[in-house]
């Protein structure tokens, strides 16, 4: 693990991956603009103050596109890169706005009820039980189950969607290994015959109407149409995954926080947006690069230098939340950065909340006991530079 060590910092380390707010606390005190050696290898710097993150998500002077200062295709992953969250303007406006029919808030109202069904049917599942996992059997089915039925994905291949993803995401972790590459193939190539059965029969899933969409009589290139519905698929369910998951480690460790929420589920909306705060499921922003030269806080940046924030730390900055290591559900409206800021602020996250805050209040509704099946300790949090979750939570139900 040393080799990801980012000099006396200890970033990247087990310990850090366990619990980075100490590490952030540091740096965010001693140096927010910190030099650092990314766990896949490359150099860049690492934003851990909340004012230097809201500037530099804002600033168009780095950019997501990074052919702009690469050149073409870097890897095999690019296929999964040809979407908004790795292109500006203009390409940026006409991504997102195909993607965007499908979260318009009377979309997402309107799938309250079926949210409500889903979780209803894993609750009713998970009642027959005494200790269940709450990743397994709750938090992950529920968004999966939903992403896939906007974008019109077969029930019986959510699982595969599971194992793909999955594979995705530890590929940030800088090991990309042989199974990664594997996955990724037989990510594409069920894309391919997928996209080509569609092509054929459209229905009025959001696949349909991407390859039958002309947003001002633009189409999307084939490899675009990959990198939007990859983006979906993994942001559409596993930020919800760990949002659900860290919201219910949240409530067991402030056990008088659960109480009041048991006691007032109006509050259920305002959980969810210190549960984003307090335990984000995004831990890091996407990669930017600088497009120049340029100072920033005191540091040389360079053309083609990386910058990533940590969107964890900043939502932990004292100087804009007050004790930001209590998780309180009343906290005063939250400026947090759980889904970004600027142009690039996270499309799904209507859908996101809703999600949340149904799947909280059921589970609590349901459940008047949960408890931790195991020490806390014993969390086993998932590597990557993407989501901030655990692998498991082993519940007692009773």
């Amino acid at each position: 693990m040393n080799m990801h060590n980012s000099g006396e910092a200890g970033l990247f380390t087990e310990g850090f991956i366990q619990n980075p707010y100490p590490i952030y606390e540091k740096l965010r005190k001693e140096d927010p603009v910190h030099r650092v050696r990314f766990p896949d290898g490359q150099l860049g710097w690492l934003v851990t103050d909340y004012e230097d993150a809201v500037a530099i998500l804002k600033d168009q002077r780095f950019t997501k596109d990074m052919s702009k200062l690469f050149g073409g295709s870097m890897d095999q992953l690019s296929v999964f890169t040809q979407n908004m969250l790795f292109s500006d303007p203009p390409d940026h406006k006409r991504l997102r706005g195909l993607a965007q029919q499908a979260f318009t808030p009377k979309m997402i109202s309107g799938m309250r009820n079926r949210i409500q069904e889903i979780t209803d049917g894993l609750l009713d599942e998970m009642e027959k039980k005494q200790q269940i996992d709450l990743i397994d059997e709750f938090a992950f089915p529920l968004p999966i189950s939903v992403i896939c039925e906007i974008l019109g994905v077969p029930v019986e291949d959510q699982d595969k969607f599971r194992l793909w993803s999955n594979s995705l995401i530890e590929g940030t972790s800088g090991e990309i290994g042989v199974t990664v590459y594997e996955h990724m193939n037989q990510f594409i190539q069920y894309l391919g015959q997928w996209f080509a059965k569609v092509h054929e029969h459209p229905g009025d899933d959001l696949i349909s109407q991407l390859i039958i969409a002309e947003e001002e009589g633009d189409r999307l290139t084939e490899k675009e149409l990959y990198g939007i519905v990859t983006l979906l698929i993994i942001a559409g369910h596993e930020t919800t995954v760990n949002l659900i998951g860290n919201t219910v480690l949240a409530l067991l460790a402030f056990p008088e926080q659960q109480k009041k929420l048991r006691e007032q589920p109006e509050l259920v909306s305002q959980a969810i947006e210190e549960s984003l705060r307090f335990n984000g499921p995004v831990e890091f922003s996407t990669s930017r690069w600088a497009n120049e030269d340029m100072e920033f806080r005191g540091k040389r940046i360079q053309r083609g230098d990386l910058v990533v924030v940590s969107l964890n730390a900043a939502n932990h900055d004292p100087e804009k939340f007050k004790d930001p290591q209590l998780y309180d559900i009343q906290r005063e409206k939250s400026p947090h950065l759980a889904f970004g800021m600027g142009i690039h602020f996270c499309l799904g996250a209507p859908l996101a909340r809703l999600e949340g805050e149904i799947a909280i209040s059921s589970l609590l509704k349901r459940f008047p006991k949960l408890k931790l099946a195991i020490d806390e300790s014993e969390l086993v949090w998932r590597p990557g530079m993407i989501v901030r979750g655990v692998k498991e939570i082993p519940l007692l139900v009773e």
